[in-house]
């Protein structure tokens, strides 16, 4: 890299590029990206996984954001003819603009924490072209998204996420694999798109409703929570306890909330 491309990892942006060598091998190794994959990196940074992610033979699309690493990745990798840049936002990226067959597309990215949540919930929109998904996070994030029933950890992310996906925390990262090191433990996340939902629910708006009521005030038991859409008598009916915390609950119980909601819609639109 030439001095003239030197790039500061910018604050506003979350940037924290990864430098370890060997970490970025272990990402590498649990990718395992094949030359006949279809890779989508978000946030490239300064190509740090991006080199590895190449030489695999593989397409690979990477999205952008920050204007100032587009000559660093053109620099590096635009004489490549499996390298496609975008400049963008990842968060309005229109996926579908790739043209991926279904359950094709390979996600990868190290997510600056302040886009991880949103993001992962966007790309959850377009899950039929998605493969897997590898991710660098928060470890605390990671731990949201793997989180059972029962614990602190299990809440909206936990729920919506395992709807739509299987996941698996793989490892930890220290904050010494980064520059600059963040305040904060790293991990790598994989999210693989269930190919039958286990629990589908009616009506996955109701549901996220439910959710987002449910654990808007987790300290208290469903039947007040959930009051305003679904009577004590609707929640025992939909074979939950009102009387249970919502971190509680597993999935299949917050879809047989939604399922019993999506009832009481169909029966009176105006109160809902």
């Amino acid at each position: 890299m030439t001095e003239h491309y030197q790039h500061r990892a910018r604050k506003r942006f979350g940037q924290n590029f990864l430098h370890d060598a060997g970490v970025i091998d272990r990402i590498l190794r649990a990718i395992r990206a094949k030359p006949e994959d279809r890779l989508l990196e978000i946030g490239p940074g300064q190509g740090a996984l991006t080199q590895g992610l190449l030489n695999s033979g593989a397409q690979l699309d990477v999205v952008e954001l920050d204007k100032d690493l587009i000559p660093i990745l053109n620099q590096q990798f635009a004489g490549k003819d499996n390298f496609n840049l975008h400049q963008g936002d990842a968060l309005k990226f229109d996926f579908n603009s790739l043209n991926a067959a279904p359950n094709s597309l390979r996600v990868v990215g190290n997510l600056p924490y302040n886009i991880s949540t949103p993001l992962i919930f966007h790309l959850l929109n377009n899950a039929g072209i998605i493969r897997d998904m590898h991710f660098m996070l928060q470890k605390e994030v990671v731990e949201r998204l793997a989180a059972g029933p029962g614990g602190g950890d299990w809440g909206r992310l936990s729920i919506m996420v395992q709807y739509h996906c299987r996941v698996e925390h793989l490892f930890n990262v220290g904050p010494g694999a980064f520059n600059p090191p963040p305040k904060v433990d790293s991990a790598i996340v994989r999210l693989v798109p269930h190919a039958v939902l286990p629990h589908p629910a009616k009506d996955h708006k109701l549901l996220e409703r439910v959710v987002r009521e449910a654990f808007n005030q987790r300290r208290k038991t469903l039947r007040n929570t959930l009051k305003l859409l679904l009577s004590n008598d609707e929640i025992e009916a939909a074979g939950v306890d009102g009387s249970l915390r919502p971190e509680q609950l597993d999935l299949a119980a917050f879809v047989r909330l939604a399922d019993k909601l999506s009832e009481q819609v169909l029966q009176k639109p105006a109160d809902i």
